[in-house]
C-alpha cells in the first residue's frame, strides 16, 4: 500500500496548474456536474462509527473505538469514557493511503442489502469476482465481518456461566469456526482462530450460502435495548444515517482488503451500530499484521470525509469509483498542512464556535473557479478577497407602492396568514419567563414616568392614568400591530412636550386638558396621512449610523437614569459617617412634653391629634418618655438627642440589591455557556434569569427587614386628581381658532412619534434578529396613531414604541438549536415570534391595581437593577459600542472584526469619533427643555451620514455602515456600464479576426513556458 501511495504525489502535481490558469481538472469537472445536478432531496446528516478488530476473553471482537457526528470523539485509553469532541487531525500520508485504497479495492454503489450477513456475502463475492481475493478466504473474511460489536455505552464484557454453557453444551448451533475460537487452547485469539479456520476448510464450505452464513453470524438482528435507551440519539438529527466503518489486521491475508458500500436504501443493522440509526455506508479495511497504526489512520481519514459536507454530498450522488476519487481530491485542495516540528500532534483542537458552511465550497465549483490549491475555494482566503459586505437590505416592507394606502395593504396582506400561529406558538415554557421580566420592566417605566409626568402636569396625568394608559395601548398594539414583539411605552421627548405644553396652558389661560386632546387627534389625522402615502418609505435612508446613534443613546438614558435613582438614594437615607461606637453611651433620644419644650425653648409645633377635648385633656396624663418615635411627633411632642436622626443604612443595602440584582443576572444568563449541570437545566436557568435573580433579593430585602424603599402601585381605580374624569369633553373651555391652531404643535408631536416608531421598528426588525413572519411599518404606524386618539380623549399619555424594552422583549425570546452535534455551538434559529406574551404583559399592567398587596414587597432598587441590565443588554451586538472599545485596546489584542481587515484603523476611529460627537450632541440637547426637538435632531444625523459620503471611500463606508440606496443603485448602474462597454470592446476584435481560433489569452503564457526543441506532443497531451 505504502508503494502505490508513493507515486500519488506525482498523480496530483499532474492536476494542479499554475496561478492564472483557468483550467479545469478532470476531478474538478466532475463534481461540478455531480454537485450540479438538481436534486431537491436535501443529503441527510451522516453519524459514523468507526470499529477496530480487537481480541477479548478468547474471542474476536469489533469494538467501537471512535464517532463522528461533527468532530470526533475518541474512546479514551482508559476505555470507560469518551473524550472532548475536537477537529480531527489527519496525517496526509493517510489520505493519500485512502485514495490508493478507493483505487484498487471494491467499489459497490446502490447495493441491495437488508441484513449484515447478506451485505458480507456480496462484498466477499465481489472480491472474488474481481480477482482480488481467492475463493478459499471468504469463509474466513466473513467470519471475521460478522463477530459481535462492542460499543462503548456497554460495559467491558466479562462472560457469565450461562455463556460458558451455551458454548460448551451446544457445539451443534454453532459454525467449527465459532467453536474454535471458543478453544481453551488458543494462546493467541486472532492467530488461533484464522489457524484453525485454516485448518477446518473443506470443500464442502467453499460457498457459503445464506443460511451457513447467518449461523456464523454473532450480531443481533434488531437494535439491543442499550442501542434503543442511548441518550446519545439526541444529539443526532431524525433523519440522520450511518456510516459503519471496520478496520482491522488478521494473519490470513497478505494484502489489504479494501471495500466501499453504499446501500441503495438505509437499513438498520441490528447491533452494527451504537445508536438506532439506519445504515447507507459501509467502508471495511483488513489487512496483514503490522500496520495497525497506519489502518486506524486510514480508518480515521475516511470518517473524517463521510461528516465532510461537501464530501457526504459527492459519496451520496457518485456514480462510479472516479466520482469519489474526485470527491477525495476536492478535500485534499482544501487540506492545510501543519509543520511537524511547529505543533504537538497530540494537541485536540477545541471545536470553533462558528464553522464555515459548505455551501461557498458548492458554489466556487459552480463558477468554474476550481483547481485551485489551498483553500482559496472556499475558506478565509475567499472571505478576505470581497470588496463590498454583504449589502443591507431592509426588505420589501419598506418598498414605494404608489398607490394610496398600498403599503397598509400589503402590511394587512402579509400578516392575516400568521394570525392563529401568533397565539400558538406563544405557548411554550419561555414565554412565562418573558412575560414576568417585561411586565416589570414596563411597570417600573409606568411607576417612574407616572410620577414625572403627575408633578409636570400638577396630576392631571399621574401614575394611575400611566398604568392604564399603558395597559390599553400595549393590549390594542399586540393584538392588531404588524410587529408584536414591538412594546410600547412613553418617552422622554413626550415627558418634555407635556410639561411644556402644561406651563404654556397656565400662562395663556388655555384649559390644557382640551387643547392636548386637539393636538392628538390632529396628531392622528397627520400619522393617517404618512400611513396612505407610504411615507415610511424614507426610513430606507436610515443607516447604520443613525440606528446605532439612536439605540445608543436610548441604552444610555436607561443607565444613567437606574444609577441617577440610585445616587438619590443617598441623599434621602445618608450614611452615618459621624457614628461613633466608643461613644454608645452618649447616643440618646428623649421625647419632651411640649410645655418642657417651650421652657427650654425649642420651637414646638401644634399637636397634629384631632381637635377632641378629650384627647388633649389626656395629654397631661401620658408618659412622654415612653411613646414611640411617630406618637412623639403625633402628639406635638419633642424629640432632643443627638441620634434622634439616625437611621439604618438603607443607602448602602439599596446598592447591595441595586447592583446584586444586575451582577447574577448577568452571571445567570452566560450560565447557559456554562460547563456544569445538564444543557436543559443550564437552558432553564438561563431563561429564567431575571426571575430568579428578582425573587432572591427580594428574599434578602425580606430577612434583612429594613425599611428599603418598595413598589408603590395606585389600588384604586380613579383620576389622580379629583376634578377630572375618564372622557375629555373636546368643545367649551377654548376658543375656537385654538382647534385650528393647535395643528402646529401636532406636527411637532408627529415628528417625534414617526422617528421614534420606525427607528425602533427598524432595530426590532433586524436581519440578525431572522425574523419569519415578516414586518409592518405602516400598520404599526396606523395603530399607534389610533391610540393617540383613543389616550387624548381618555386624558391618559401617549405611547410608542420603546427601543430598550423592546430589545429586551427579543432577546428573551430568542430561539436555539436543541440537538447539536457534540462539540458544535447550538445555533441561533430565530425568535419566537407570536402576540401573546405582550398581549399577557399588558393585561398583568392593567391588573396591578389587584396586585399591589404582593407587590409593595418588591424594593425598587431592584428594579433599577433590572433597569441596568436592560440598557446594559441592549448594547450588546452595536458595532458602535465594540468600535469604541477599540479606543482602549492595543492593536494586537483587538478582536478579529471584518471592518478591521478592510479598513485602516485611523479610518475607523475617525469614524467613530463622528459618532461620539453626535451621540453627545444629542445627550446634551436631551437634557436640556431643547429636548422637544429630538426627533429633528434624528433627522440631522440623517443629514450627517449624508456629509460622511465627502470624508469616506463607499469602500470603508459600505464596512463600517451601510451604503444609502442612491449610492447604492449608482454603483450598479457603473457596474453595468463597466460591463457593456467591455462587450462593446470585445466585438470589434471578434470581427477582424473572424476566423482566429487561439486559445484564451490566460492559456497563452503557459504554452509560451513549453521549449521549442522538444519531442511534438501525443495526441492525448494535446487533448488534456
Amino acid at each position: 500500500m505504502q508503494g502505490s501511495s508513493l507515486s500519488f504525489p506525482s498523480v496530483m502535481a499532474s492536476r494542479w496548474t499554475l496561478p492564472g490558469s483557468q483550467i479545469v481538472s478532470p476531478a474538478a469537472e466532475r463534481l461540478r456536474h455531480i454537485l450540479g445536478e438538481d436534486d431537491s432531496t436535501p443529503t441527510p446528516t451522516l453519524f459514523t462509527e468507526m470499529d477496530t478488530l480487537q481480541h477479548e476473553g478468547g474471542e474476536l471482537e469489533w469494538k467501537e473505538s471512535a464517532r463522528w457526528v461533527k468532530f470526533e470523539e475518541k474512546v479514551e485509553e482508559g476505555g470507560e469514557r469518551w473524550s472532548k469532541p475536537h477537529v480531527s487531525t489527519l496525517t496526509l500520508h493517510s489520505l493519500f493511503e485512502l485514495r490508493t485504497c478507493l483505487q484498487t479495492g471494491s467499489i459497490l454503489l446502490d447495493l441491495e442489502g437488508y441484513s449484515l450477513p447478506q451485505i458480507v456475502d456480496e462484498i466477499v463475492d465481489r472480491q472474488i469476482a474481481d480477482g482480488l481475493i481467492p475463493p478459499d478466504l471468504k469463509e474466513k473474511i466473513s467470519f471475521v465481518l460478522l463477530r459481535k460489536h462492542r460499543h462503548q455505552t456497554k460495559k467491558p464484557i466479562h462472560r457469565s456461566l450461562a455463556d460458558i454453557g451455551k458454548s460448551s453444551n451446544a457445539p451443534s448451533n454453532r459454525s467449527p469456526q465459532v467453536n474454535l475460537s471458543h478453544s481453551p487452547s488458543s494462546a493467541s485469539g486472532i492467530h488461533r482462530s484464522t489457524e484453525d479456520l485454516r485448518s477446518r476448510q473443506s470443500s464442502s464450505l467453499s460457498r457459503l450460502h445464506h443460511a451457513q452464513s447467518r449461523s456464523m453470524n454473532d450480531i443481533s438482528d434488531t437494535p439491543s435495548t442499550d442501542q434503543l435507551k442511548n441518550k446519545f440519539m439526541k444529539k443526532i438529527p431524525r433523519d440522520a444515517e450511518a456510516s459503519n466503518v471496520l478496520v482491522g489486521e488478521v494473519d490470513f491475508l497478505d494484502k489489504p482488503f479494501v471495500s466501499f458500500v453504499r446501500l441503495a436504501q438505509a437499513t438498520t443493522l441490528g447491533g452494527l451500530t451504537e445508536v438506532p440509526v439506519p445504515t447507507r455506508f459501509l467502508f471495511i479495511l483488513l489487512g496483514p499484521h503490522g500496520k495497525t497504526k497506519s489502518y486506524n489512520e486510514i480508518g480515521r481519514a475516511i470518517a473524517t470525509l463521510m461528516v465532510d459536507d461537501l464530501f457526504s454530498d459527492v459519496a451520496y450522488k457518485a456514480r462510479d469509483r472516479e466520482d469519489l476519487i474526485a470527491g477525495v481530491d476536492e478535500f485534499l485542495d482544501e487540506v492545510i498542512v501543519l509543520p511537524p516540528g511547529e505543533w504537538d500532534p497530540k494537541i485536540r483542537i477545541e471545536p470553533p464556535k462558528k464553522v464555515p458552511s459548505a455551501e461557498m465550497r458548492k458554489s466556487v465549483l459552480n463558477l468554474n473557479e476550481l483547481g485551485q490549491m489551498n483553500g482559496s475555494a472556499g475558506g478565509a482566503a475567499g472571505g478576505e478577497d470581497e470588496e463590498f459586505p454583504a449589502p443591507h437590505e431592509l426588505g420589501e416592507e419598506l418598498k414605494f407602492t404608489g398607490r394610496l394606502g398600498g403599503g397598509l395593504w400589503l402590511d394587512i396582506k402579509r400578516k392575516a396568514p400568521w394570525i392563529c400561529s401568533d397565539i400558538y406558538d406563544g405557548i411554550h415554557i419561555q414565554s412565562i419567563s418573558a412575560v414576568l421580566f417585561i411586565y416589570l420592566g414596563c411597570i417600573t417605566n409606568a411607576i417612574t414616568f407616572g410620577g414625572l409626568l403627575g408633578d409636570a402636569t400638577d396630576n392631571y396625568q399621574g401614575v394611575m392614568e400611566s398604568f392604564l394608559g399603558t395597559a390599553l395601548a400595549g393590549t390594542v398594539f399586540c393584538c392588531f400591530g404588524g410587529q408584536p414583539l414591538i412594546i410600547l411605552s412613553s418617552t422622554g421627548p413626550i415627558l418634555i412636550f407635556e410639561k411644556l405644553l402644561y406651563e404654556f396652558s397656565k400662562s395663556n389661560g388655555v384649559d390644557y386638558m382640551e387643547l392636548r386632546l386637539w393636538i392628538g387627534l390632529h396628531s392622528c389625522f397627520q400619522c393617517f396621512l404618512l400611513v396612505i402615502t407610504d411615507a415610511s418609505y424614507i426610513i430606507k435612508y436610515m443607516t447604520r449610523f443613525t440606528e446605532e446613534g439612536f439605540s445608543s443613546l436610548i441604552s444610555f438614558i436607561f443607565i444613567s437614569d437606574a444609577i441617577k435613582k440610585m445616587v438619590g438614594t443617598w441623599k434621602y437615607y445618608p450614611i452615618n459617617r459621624g457614628f461613633k461606637p466608643d461613644y454608645i453611651t452618649a447616643y440618646k433620644c428623649e421625647c419632651i412634653a411640649p410645655d418642657q419644650a417651650s421652657a427650654l425653648g425649642l420651637n414646638v409645633s401644634a399637636p397634629l391629634a384631632d381637635d377632641n377635648m378629650t384627647l388633649l385633656f389626656n395629654l397631661t396624663d401620658l408618659d412622654w418618655s415612653q411613646l414611640s418615635k411617630k406618637e412623639c411627633v403625633k402628639y406635638g411632642g419633642m424629640l432632643v438627642g443627638n441620634s434622634c436622626k439616625y437611621v439604618p443604612d438603607l443607602a448602602l443595602m439599596s446598592f447591595i440589591l441595586f447592583f446584586g440584582t444586575y451582577s447574577m443576572t448577568v452571571s445567570l444568563k452566560k450560565f447557559k455557556f456554562s460547563r456544569y449541570f445538564p444543557t436543559k437545566l443550564r437552558s432553564l436557568v438561563s431563561d429564567f434569569a431575571i426571575i430568579i435573580s428578582i425573587l432572591l433579593f427580594c428574599g434578602l430585602d425580606c430577612l434583612m427587614e429594613l425599611d428599603t424603599p418598595k413598589l408603590h402601585v395606585p389600588t384604586q381605580i380613579k383620576p389622580t386628581r379629583s376634578d377630572r374624569g375618564w372622557l375629555m369633553v373636546p368643545f367649551g373651555k377654548n376658543p375656537w381658532w385654538w382647534y385650528v391652531a393647535s395643528f402646529v404643535p401636532a406636527l411637532l408631536v408627529t415628528i417625534l412619534i414617526f422617528m421614534d416608531q420606525q427607528i425602533s421598528a427598524v432595530i426590532v426588525n433586524r436581519k440578525e434578529n431572522k425574523l419569519k413572519k415578516g414586518c409592518g411599518y405602516h400598520l404599526d404606524l396606523f395603530w399607534v396613531g389610533i391610540l393617540m386618539a383613543v389616550c387624548s380623549f381618555m386624558g391618559l399619555p401617549w405611547y410608542v414604541a420603546a427601543t430598550v424594552i423592546s430589545i429586551a422583549h427579543i432577546d428573551s425570546l430568542k430561539m436555539e438549536s436543541e440537538s447539536s452535534a457534540p462539540g458544535e455551538q447550538p445555533q441561533f434559529l430565530g425568535v419566537r415570534e407570536q402576540r401573546l406574551t405582550g398581549i399577557l404583559v399588558f393585561v398583568l399592567t392593567g391588573l396591578s391595581v389587584f396586585l399591589a398587596p404582593v407587590l409593595k414587597y418588591i424594593p425598587m432598587p431592584v428594579l433599577y437593577g433590572v433597569f441596568l441590565y436592560m440598557g446594559v443588554a441592549s448594547l450588546s451586538g452595536i458595532q458602535f459600542w465594540e468600535r469604541i472599545k477599540l479606543y482602549l485596546m492595543p492593536p494586537k489584542h483587538q478582536p478579529d472584526f471584518s471592518f478591521l481587515r478592510h479598513v485602516p484603523l485611523r479610518r475607523v476611529h475617525l469614524f467613530t469619533l463622528v459618532q461620539i460627537i453626535c451621540l453627545a450632541v444629542l445627550w446634551i440637547l436631551k437634557s436640556t427643555f431643547l429636548a422637544i426637538i429630538f426627533p429633528v435632531m434624528i433627522l440631522g444625523l440623517m443629514v450627517v451620514r449624508k456629509l460622511l459620503d465627502l470624508m469616506f471611500s463607499q469602500h470603508d463606508l459600505a464596512w463600517l455602515d451601510d451604503i444609502l440606496p442612491d449610492k447604492d443603485k449608482k454603483k450598479k448602474e457603473d457596474d453595468n456600464k463597466k460591463k457593456k462597454k467591455e462587450k462593446k470592446g470585445a466585438e470589434p476584435e471578434s470581427d477582424e479576426e473572424p476566423t482566429s481560433s487561439a486559445p484564451p489569452p490566460v492559456k497563452i503564457p503557459m504554452e509560451a513556458i513549453e521549449p521549442v526543441h522538444v519531442n511534438p506532443p501525443t495526441q492525448n497531451q494535446t487533448s488534456d
